[in-house]
This record gives structure tokens, C-alpha cells and sequence, in this order.
């Protein structure tokens, strides 16, 4: 119903909106008086005080809904039937019951839990028409008291501009808060992992086997938390992809800029874009399908040993995908370079490629570092590739033709099935995170220093 009842406070505003508007026209047409505002900012602030609060409402109600019900439904059951459950088997119950409420009935429920499952479904119709009447009550009441306050001098220009301000301001605090929620997560889980892990041993240990028993009966090793292997196919990956992507996407962007036509620009540039909206798992396809079995025909044709999935073949695809970070970044940067630094270095006497190695590359290098990082964090953050054509063995080599494995895929690896966060499996991949979120966190800050520099010299 939450669907249902956004589309009903929609319709309001909207109408809230024409109301507004067309009182204020007809009302300076009939008084001949100068409005305070445009009327356009009238019915906008009548529209978003009646749609904006009924909103904030309704989805604090949903959000609210499910645990108001279940703790109601699981408070019919008597305290003999519950007692001795933990926590596990109370979600179990809970489940169950939904089960049984969405019509999907499993063996022979108890007759208890079919009485629970019915007055489910009672409150949950009773709950989603509620969230309608008090929906659309609440938008209707801020249609009609906004709408009272309207007159010739009424300032709704001002009042509009401070509701936008008021909510961008809100915007940036809950991003701020979310940033410093995701650090202080990273920050506690990666202490728990090193009060069981001693931290010497994660960031210099040379093995990396962290598939240890999570369960009495379950077989697997002794456990090694080593991430030095990890963290050196990262590297090896996104250098690969670097020297693919970099030399590549700064010379298509030399060229857009200053040798193509205007012709030729439009119809290449947005092609080399459609590189970056191709999904990853595209990507992947095509360095385990086509990238990977070439370099293993080429290798054996040299006798070269290559691996089925190998760094190069992840790393290589992977540059092809960051080209157009680089390439389009690169091209607006050598583009904004004022046209006067261009006349100027003709006038000296220089040629065009001169032009462009002494004068235009340096000045547009803020541009261009930008988006050469930007590339190198997400070559850095690639998982797809690197599961489908690098692999998940974590090898201590620098050689491309080897099968590596990458930080994010060891996350991804880690947190796949039995996730009970009191093992260090699990919480190495917060320690992981914690790395990662460091080293692009450095290159962000290099990148800063580098643009400050660099435009105090050329701004």
C-alpha cells in the first residue's frame, strides 16, 4: 500500500500546486496588485508543504509497521510456549507465521501459530488502509493550511528557498552521518579482528588461507590471515589495467581535443563513454570467455605456461573499462585550457604537438590526475572481472600470467554463507575493507595536493 498512498500524496501535491497558482494569477489579475512572488513559487509551496511531511509520514510508518506487528503477534502466544526459545528460533516462529500469512503453508502448523497468522493478516489490512487514511489526511490538512496563508504579500519565493535549504542542509548531514557510520564500522569490526588476529601477522604474513571452522562439525583448516598476498594481486590487477587504460585513454583525449573535427568528436566520444555504462559482469564474460583462452593459445604457441585465469586477462579487461574515466576526464580538462595559451604558444613559434607536451598538458595535469585516480580507485574496487578471469587463490607472484586474487573479491569471498561475526573469517573482511578504504583515501588526498599545486600556478 506504501506505493498506493505515495501515488495519492503525489496526486495532491500536484493539485495543491495548480490550486496555488492559479489564485495567485487570478488574484493579480483582479486586483491589479504586483505579487511578492511568482506565482509558479506559490503553488511550489503549496505543493511541497502538502506532499513533503505526508511523505516523511508514511514512510516512517512503513518503516515502523512490521516490528509494531511482530512484537504484537508474537505477544498472543503464551509465555509457556516461548520460553526456553532463543533468539534463532523466535525469528524461526516469526517466520513461519509470515510464511503462512503470504499463503505459503508448510506441513501441519500448530494451532497457535495459524491463530497468529490470521490476526497477521487482519492487522496488516487494517495497518495498509490506515496508512492511506492518515496519508492523504496529512497532506489534505497541509494543503488546506497552506493554502490559507496565501496573499498578495506573502513571501513565497523566500519561504520555498528556505525549505530547499533547510533540506539540503539535512542531505548533507545525513551523508556526513552515514560517512562517519561506515568508518566507525570498519574501525570497531577491524579491533575485533585484531584482538583475535595479532595485526603483525595480517599486514606482513605471507599466507592467506582463512576458511577455518565456523561449526562443531564442520572440516576445514588451521586458518591464515597473511593478506600480503592479497594485497600484492590488487596491485598486479590494477597495474595491468592501468598500463592499459592509461596511455590509451590520454592520447583518444588529445586527440578529441585538439586534431578531430567537431564531426568526428560527436559520434566517437560518446561511443568511447558507452564503455563505462557496460555492466561488469559484461566485462567479466569477456575476459573469461575470449580474453583468457587467446592469452592461453598465445602462451602455448611460444611455450609460455599460462594460467585459465590469469592477471593480465582481468587486468587488461579491466583497463578497456576504465578507458573512458581517463579519456572523457582528460578531454574536458584539455578542453577548458583558456584558447589565449594556445594563440600564445603559436605566436611563439611552436608547433602543435609542442603546443600540447609544454603548454596544454601541464596546464590541464589537475584534469588529468583527477581522472587517472578516479581510474585507479576503480580498478582498485573492480570485483566482477577478477572473480570471473583472475580467480580466488591468493598467490604470492608478481608474474600476469598467474591466477591472483583481489581485496574486494576476498570480501565478497568471505562473507558468502555462514556470516556469524564472532570469527575472525568473517571479520577479516572489515579488516580488509579498512584497507582499502585507506589507500583511496590516500590517493585521494594525493590527488588534492596535486590540484592545488598545479592551479596556483596555472589559475
Amino acid at each position: 500500500m506504501f506505493g498506493t498512498t505515495a501515488l495519492a500524496i503525489l496526486v495532491l501535491a500536484i493539485v495543491g500546486f495548480i490550486l496555488a497558482r492559479g489564485f495567485a494569477t487570478s488574484r493579480a489579475a483582479v486586483d491589479g496588485t504586483k505579487l511578492n512572488s511568482l506565482p509558479s513559487y506559490y503553488g511550489t509551496y503549496v505543493a511541497l508543504w502538502t506532499g513533503v511531511p505526508a511523505l516523511l509520514l508514511i514512510l516512517l510508518w512503513s518503516a515502523l509497521q512490521e516490528k509494531v506487528l511482530n512484537t504484537i503477534v508474537m505477544g498472543t502466544f503464551p509465555d509457556e510456549m516461548l520460553a526456553g526459545m532463543g533468539t534463532g528460533q523466535l525469528q524461526l516462529l516469526l517466520s513461519e507465521i509470515r510464511s503462512i500469512a503470504g499463503g505459503r503453508i508448510f506441513g501441519e502448523p500448530a494451532p497457535e501459530v495459524l491463530r497468529a497468522a490470521e490476526m497477521l493478516i487482519t492487522m496488516q489490512n487494517s495497518a495498509d488502509y490506515a496508512m492511506i487514511v492518515v496519508g492523504c489526511a496529512a497532506a489534505v490538512l497541509g494543503l488546506v493550511f497552506t493554502r490559507s496563508q496565501l496573499s498578495n504579500d506573502f513571501r513565497a519565493r523566500t519561504r520555498v528557498e528556505s525549505f530547499v535549504k533547510v533540506a539540503m542542509i539535512l542531505c548533507s548531514i545525513f551523508a556526513i552521518l552515514v560517512t562517519v557510520g561506515i568508518v566507525f564500522s570498519l574501525l570497531f569490526e577491524s579491533y575485533r579482528f585484531f584482538q583475535m588476529v595479532p595485526w603483525y601477522e595480517f599486514f606482513f604474513g605471507l599466507s592467506w588461507e582463512p576458511q577455518i571452522p565456523m561449526r562443531d562439525d564442520q572440516v576445514a583448516g588451521a586458518g591464515a590471515f597473511g593478506a600480503v598476498p592479497v594485497f600484492l594481486g590488487t596491485i598486479v590487477v590494477a597495474t595491468i589495467a592501468m598500463l592499459f587504460a592509461t596511455p590509451i585513454g590520454l592520447l583518444s583525449a588529445i586527440y578529441m581535443a585538439e586534431y578531430a573535427t567537431p564531426k568526428f568528436r560527436d559520434i566517437v566520444k560518446p561511443i568511447l563513454e558507452i564503455l563505462a555504462g557496460i555492466p561488469t559482469v559484461v566485462y567479466g564474460f569477456f575476459a573469461v570467455l575470449t580474453v583468457a583462452p587467446a592469452l592461453r593459445q598465445m602462451g602455448a604457441s611460444i611455450g609460455m605456461d599460462v594460467a585459465a585465469n590469469s592477471a593480465l586477462a582481468a587486468g587488461g579487461v579491466m583497463g578497456i573499462m576504465i578507458i573512458p574515466f581517463i579519456s572523457s576526464l582528460s578531454d574536458d580538462a584539455l578542453r577548458a585550457v583558456p584558447h589565449s595559451m594556445r594563440e600564445g604558444s603559436y605566436g611563439l613559434g611552436a608547433t602543435k604537438a609542442e603546443t600540447i607536451t609544454a603548454v596544454l598538458f601541464p596546464a590541464a595535469l589537475p584534469g588529468i590526475v583527477g581522472g587517472i585516480l578516479l581510474a585507479v580507485s576503480r580498478a582498485i574496487g573492480e570485483t566482477m572481472i577478477v572473480v570471473m578471469a583472475a580467480g580466488l587463490i591468493a598467490s604470492l607472484t608478481v608474474n600476469p600470467f598467474s591466477a591472483v586474487t583481489t581485496v574486494t573479491v576476498q570480501i565478497v569471498t568471505l562473507l558468502i554463507g555462514d556470516t556469524e561475526f564472532d570469527s575472525p573469517k568473517t571479520l577479516a573482511a572489515f579488516a580488509l575493507g579498512l584497507v582499502l578504504f585507506v589507500a583511496t583515501l590516500c590517493l585521494n588526498v594525493l590527488a588534492l595536493r596535486i590540484v592545488q599545486k598545479y592551479r596556483e600556478k596555472y589559475d
